[in-house]
Protein backbone atom coordinates (compact mmCIF):
# COMPACT_ATOMS: atom_id res chain seq x y z
CA UNK A 1 0.00 0.00 0.00
CA UNK A 2 1.05 3.57 -0.83
CA UNK A 3 2.11 5.87 1.95
CA UNK A 4 -0.95 8.07 2.66
CA UNK A 5 1.43 11.05 3.80
CA UNK A 6 -1.08 12.32 6.17
CA UNK A 7 -0.26 14.77 9.00
CA UNK A 8 -1.29 12.94 12.95
CA UNK A 9 -3.52 14.92 13.57
CA UNK A 10 -6.24 14.74 10.71
CA UNK A 11 -5.03 10.54 10.27
CA UNK A 12 -6.60 10.15 13.91
CA UNK A 13 -9.31 12.38 13.51
CA UNK A 14 -10.37 10.72 10.12
CA UNK A 15 -9.94 7.31 11.69
CA UNK A 16 -12.79 8.15 14.41
CA UNK A 17 -15.26 9.77 11.96
CA UNK A 18 -14.62 7.29 9.73
CA UNK A 19 -14.94 4.68 12.23
CA UNK A 20 -18.49 6.43 13.64
CA UNK A 21 -20.05 7.07 10.12
CA UNK A 22 -19.69 3.39 9.60
CA UNK A 23 -21.72 2.36 12.42
CA UNK A 24 -23.69 4.73 11.77
CA UNK A 25 -24.34 3.30 8.02
CA UNK A 26 -24.37 -0.46 9.40
CA UNK A 27 -27.19 0.44 11.35
CA UNK A 28 -29.09 2.33 8.37
CA UNK A 29 -28.78 -1.89 7.22
CA UNK A 30 -30.46 -3.44 10.47
CA UNK A 31 -33.59 -3.17 9.60
CA UNK A 32 -32.97 -5.31 6.41
CA UNK A 33 -30.47 -7.74 7.88
CA UNK A 34 -30.28 -7.59 11.54
CA UNK A 35 -27.23 -6.53 13.38
CA UNK A 36 -25.96 -9.87 13.42
CA UNK A 37 -26.37 -10.32 9.63
CA UNK A 38 -24.69 -6.59 9.48
CA UNK A 39 -21.65 -7.39 11.69
CA UNK A 40 -20.91 -10.79 9.55
CA UNK A 41 -21.29 -8.48 5.83
CA UNK A 42 -18.98 -5.68 7.56
CA UNK A 43 -16.32 -8.06 8.95
CA UNK A 44 -16.28 -10.52 6.06
CA UNK A 45 -15.89 -7.73 4.00
CA UNK A 46 -13.28 -5.90 5.39
CA UNK A 47 -11.21 -9.84 5.67
CA UNK A 48 -11.27 -9.76 1.87
CA UNK A 49 -10.27 -6.30 1.47
CA UNK A 50 -7.12 -6.91 3.82
CA UNK A 51 -6.60 -9.95 2.34
CA UNK A 52 -6.37 -9.01 -1.11
CA UNK A 53 -4.41 -5.32 -0.14
CA UNK A 54 -2.02 -7.16 2.55
CA UNK A 55 -1.70 -10.28 0.88
CA UNK A 56 -0.30 -12.28 3.83
CA UNK A 57 1.82 -15.84 3.68
CA UNK A 58 -0.02 -17.08 5.86
CA UNK A 59 1.85 -20.28 5.67
CA UNK A 60 5.07 -19.00 6.75
CA UNK A 61 3.45 -18.24 10.36
CA UNK A 62 4.81 -20.07 13.74
CA UNK A 63 3.16 -21.87 16.52
CA UNK A 64 3.64 -19.20 18.60
CA UNK A 65 2.57 -16.57 15.91
CA UNK A 66 -0.89 -18.70 15.33
CA UNK A 67 -1.30 -18.82 19.28
CA UNK A 68 -0.90 -14.96 19.79
CA UNK A 69 -3.36 -14.10 16.38
CA UNK A 70 -6.47 -16.28 16.95
CA UNK A 71 -7.41 -15.60 20.41
CA UNK A 72 -6.81 -11.74 18.87
CA UNK A 73 -8.77 -12.19 16.21
CA UNK A 74 -11.99 -13.95 18.08
CA UNK A 75 -11.99 -11.30 20.40
CA UNK A 76 -12.10 -8.67 17.79
CA UNK A 77 -15.10 -10.84 15.83
CA UNK A 78 -16.80 -10.87 19.71
CA UNK A 79 -16.14 -7.55 20.44
CA UNK A 80 -18.05 -6.37 16.66
CA UNK A 81 -20.60 -8.84 16.81
CA UNK A 82 -22.31 -7.51 20.53
CA UNK A 83 -21.39 -4.01 19.51
CA UNK A 84 -23.94 -4.67 16.39
CA UNK A 85 -26.04 -6.16 18.82
CA UNK A 86 -26.02 -3.25 21.26
CA UNK A 87 -26.71 -0.51 18.71
CA UNK A 88 -29.65 -1.76 17.48
CA UNK A 89 -31.17 -1.18 20.80
CA UNK A 90 -29.71 1.81 21.76
CA UNK A 91 -28.26 5.05 20.14
CA UNK A 92 -25.14 5.01 18.46
CA UNK A 93 -23.60 7.76 21.25
CA UNK A 94 -24.47 5.89 24.40
CA UNK A 95 -23.01 2.71 23.07
CA UNK A 96 -19.52 4.06 22.49
CA UNK A 97 -19.67 5.95 25.99
CA UNK A 98 -20.55 2.22 27.57
CA UNK A 99 -17.94 0.84 25.81
CA UNK A 100 -15.11 2.64 26.83
CA UNK A 101 -15.73 1.76 30.21
CA UNK A 102 -13.64 -1.16 28.78
CA UNK A 103 -10.05 0.51 27.99
CA UNK A 104 -10.75 3.05 30.74
CA UNK A 105 -10.69 0.26 33.61
CA UNK A 106 -7.57 -1.14 31.52
CA UNK A 107 -5.91 1.59 31.98
CA UNK A 108 -6.44 2.32 35.48
CA UNK A 109 -5.53 -1.35 36.47
CA UNK A 110 -2.36 -1.24 34.42
CA UNK A 111 -1.38 2.21 36.23
CA UNK A 112 -2.53 1.75 39.78
CA UNK A 113 -2.15 5.34 40.63
CA UNK A 114 -3.90 7.13 43.17
CA UNK A 115 -5.85 10.32 41.30
CA UNK A 116 -6.76 7.29 38.99
CA UNK A 117 -9.68 6.56 41.22
CA UNK A 118 -10.94 10.16 40.55
CA UNK A 119 -11.50 9.00 36.55
CA UNK A 120 -13.30 5.56 37.54
CA UNK A 121 -16.05 7.91 39.90
CA UNK A 122 -16.59 10.46 36.77
CA UNK A 123 -16.95 7.48 34.80
CA UNK A 124 -19.07 5.62 36.94
CA UNK A 125 -21.15 8.96 37.50
CA UNK A 126 -21.45 9.04 33.69
CA UNK A 127 -23.02 5.95 33.80
CA UNK A 128 -25.64 6.83 36.68
CA UNK A 129 -26.47 9.16 34.54
CA UNK A 130 -27.42 6.78 31.78
CA UNK A 131 -28.87 4.42 34.11
CA UNK A 132 -32.69 3.26 33.55
CA UNK A 133 -33.54 3.83 37.06
CA UNK A 134 -37.29 4.55 36.48
CA UNK A 135 -37.41 2.25 33.61
CA UNK A 136 -37.97 5.12 30.71
CA UNK A 137 -34.27 5.20 30.27
CA UNK A 138 -31.93 3.27 27.94
CA UNK A 139 -32.83 -0.42 27.10
CA UNK A 140 -31.17 -2.45 29.83
CA UNK A 141 -30.11 -5.40 27.63
CA UNK A 142 -28.90 -3.23 25.08
CA UNK A 143 -26.48 -1.33 27.78
CA UNK A 144 -25.38 -4.34 29.04
CA UNK A 145 -24.49 -5.35 25.62
CA UNK A 146 -22.62 -1.99 25.11
CA UNK A 147 -20.57 -2.86 28.26
CA UNK A 148 -19.47 -6.71 27.48
CA UNK A 149 -18.27 -4.85 24.13
CA UNK A 150 -16.63 -2.48 26.35
CA UNK A 151 -14.73 -5.66 28.34
CA UNK A 152 -13.74 -7.48 25.30
CA UNK A 153 -12.04 -3.92 23.89
CA UNK A 154 -10.12 -4.08 26.45
CA UNK A 155 -8.97 -7.84 25.78
CA UNK A 156 -8.89 -7.13 22.59
CA UNK A 157 -6.38 -4.24 23.29
CA UNK A 158 -4.63 -7.03 25.75
CA UNK A 159 -4.33 -9.60 22.96
CA UNK A 160 -3.46 -7.35 20.17
CA UNK A 161 -0.66 -6.07 22.00
CA UNK A 162 0.57 -9.66 22.72
CA UNK A 163 0.01 -10.23 18.98
CA UNK A 164 2.03 -7.44 17.78
CA UNK A 165 5.41 -8.16 19.40
CA UNK A 166 5.29 -11.61 17.12
CA UNK A 167 3.61 -9.97 13.95
CA UNK A 168 3.63 -6.89 11.92
CA UNK A 169 0.44 -4.98 13.02
CA UNK A 170 -1.22 -5.07 9.31
CA UNK A 171 -0.60 -8.40 9.38
CA UNK A 172 -1.67 -9.48 12.41
CA UNK A 173 -4.93 -7.15 11.59
CA UNK A 174 -5.91 -9.05 8.50
CA UNK A 175 -4.99 -12.86 9.44
CA UNK A 176 -7.33 -12.16 13.24
CA UNK A 177 -9.89 -10.55 10.53
CA UNK A 178 -10.13 -14.40 9.28
CA UNK A 179 -10.85 -15.47 12.96
CA UNK A 180 -13.12 -12.59 13.41
CA UNK A 181 -15.65 -13.47 10.72
CA UNK A 182 -15.34 -17.14 12.00
CA UNK A 183 -16.70 -16.04 15.26
CA UNK A 184 -19.24 -13.94 13.06
CA UNK A 185 -20.93 -16.28 10.67
CA UNK A 186 -22.96 -18.29 13.31
CA UNK A 187 -24.53 -15.07 14.28
CA UNK A 188 -25.02 -13.48 11.06
CA UNK A 189 -26.36 -17.45 9.58
CA UNK A 190 -28.56 -17.97 12.83
CA UNK A 191 -29.93 -14.21 12.60
CA UNK A 192 -31.69 -14.85 9.11
CA UNK A 193 -30.88 -11.64 7.66
CA UNK A 194 -28.30 -13.08 4.49
CA UNK A 195 -31.64 -14.44 2.89
CA UNK A 196 -32.69 -10.30 2.26
CA UNK A 197 -29.59 -9.34 0.77
CA UNK A 198 -29.98 -7.74 -2.52
CA UNK A 199 -27.61 -6.36 -5.28
CA UNK A 200 -29.25 -2.87 -4.05
CA UNK A 201 -27.19 -3.98 -0.63
CA UNK A 202 -23.42 -4.52 -2.22
CA UNK A 203 -22.16 -0.63 -2.31
CA UNK A 204 -23.59 0.49 0.91
CA UNK A 205 -22.12 -2.75 2.41
CA UNK A 206 -18.06 -2.58 0.91
CA UNK A 207 -18.22 0.91 2.45
CA UNK A 208 -19.42 -0.31 5.47
CA UNK A 209 -16.11 -2.36 5.59
CA UNK A 210 -14.07 0.46 3.98
CA UNK A 211 -15.06 2.86 6.46
CA UNK A 212 -15.01 0.55 10.01
CA UNK A 213 -11.79 -1.59 8.93
CA UNK A 214 -9.61 -0.37 5.41
CA UNK A 215 -9.47 3.12 5.95
CA UNK A 216 -9.87 3.24 9.86
CA UNK A 217 -6.49 1.19 10.58
CA UNK A 218 -4.65 2.60 7.66
CA UNK A 219 -4.84 6.28 9.03
CA UNK A 220 -4.10 4.61 12.94
CA UNK A 221 -0.82 2.95 11.71
CA UNK A 222 -0.09 6.34 9.64
CA UNK A 223 -0.88 8.51 12.56
CA UNK A 224 1.23 6.26 15.34
CA UNK A 225 4.16 6.58 12.70
CA UNK A 226 4.35 10.21 13.50
CA UNK A 227 3.10 11.23 17.05
CA UNK A 228 3.27 9.42 20.66
CA UNK A 229 1.20 6.23 21.67
CA UNK A 230 -0.08 8.64 24.76
CA UNK A 231 -0.99 11.48 22.20
CA UNK A 232 -3.22 9.33 20.30
CA UNK A 233 -4.68 7.50 23.04
CA UNK A 234 -5.71 10.95 24.39
CA UNK A 235 -7.34 12.14 20.80
CA UNK A 236 -9.15 8.79 20.87
CA UNK A 237 -11.07 9.30 24.00
CA UNK A 238 -12.95 12.19 21.76
CA UNK A 239 -15.07 9.01 20.49
CA UNK A 240 -18.21 8.99 22.28
CA UNK A 241 -18.22 12.48 21.16
CA UNK A 242 -18.16 11.43 17.61
CA UNK A 243 -20.14 8.86 18.17
CA UNK A 244 -22.97 10.95 19.51
CA UNK A 245 -22.57 14.06 16.40
CA UNK A 246 -22.85 10.60 14.02
CA UNK A 247 -25.69 9.61 15.74
CA UNK A 248 -28.10 12.83 15.30
CA UNK A 249 -26.81 13.68 12.02
CA UNK A 250 -27.36 9.92 10.49
CA UNK A 251 -29.56 9.00 12.35
CA UNK A 252 -31.43 11.12 14.28
CA UNK A 253 -30.64 9.76 17.69
CA UNK A 254 -31.20 12.72 19.55
CA UNK A 255 -29.52 12.74 23.61
CA UNK A 256 -31.03 13.89 26.58
CA UNK A 257 -29.27 16.56 28.66
CA UNK A 258 -28.12 13.72 31.06
CA UNK A 259 -26.75 11.46 28.33
CA UNK A 260 -24.87 14.30 27.00
CA UNK A 261 -23.99 15.24 30.60
CA UNK A 262 -22.50 11.41 30.15
CA UNK A 263 -20.56 11.19 27.90
CA UNK A 264 -19.06 14.08 28.76
CA UNK A 265 -18.08 12.75 32.05
CA UNK A 266 -16.90 9.73 30.64
CA UNK A 267 -14.65 11.49 27.88
CA UNK A 268 -12.86 13.31 30.48
CA UNK A 269 -12.52 10.47 32.78
CA UNK A 270 -10.59 9.17 29.71
CA UNK A 271 -8.57 11.69 28.84
CA UNK A 272 -7.61 12.53 32.44
CA UNK A 273 -6.60 8.71 32.41
CA UNK A 274 -4.38 9.23 29.44
CA UNK A 275 -3.02 12.54 30.69
CA UNK A 276 -1.62 11.20 34.29
CA UNK A 277 -0.31 8.09 33.17
CA UNK A 278 3.42 7.75 33.04
CA UNK A 279 3.52 5.48 30.49
CA UNK A 280 1.24 3.42 28.39
CA UNK A 281 2.04 -0.07 28.51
Amino acid sequence: MNKLNIPPLPAVLGSILSVQVGAAVAKGLFPALGAGSTALVRIGLSAVILLLVHRPDIGSLSKKQWQAVIPYGFCLGAMNVIFYLAIERIPLGIAVTLEFIGPLLLAVVTSKRKIDFLWILLAAAGIMLIAPWNGDGIDLLGAAMATVAGMLWAGYIVLGRRSSVVLDGTLSVTIGMIFATVVALPVGIASGGLSHFSYAMIIPAIGLALLSSAIPFSLEIEALKQMPAKTFSILMSLEPVVAALCGVVFLKEYLTLAECAAIVLVVIASTGTMLTKEQLT
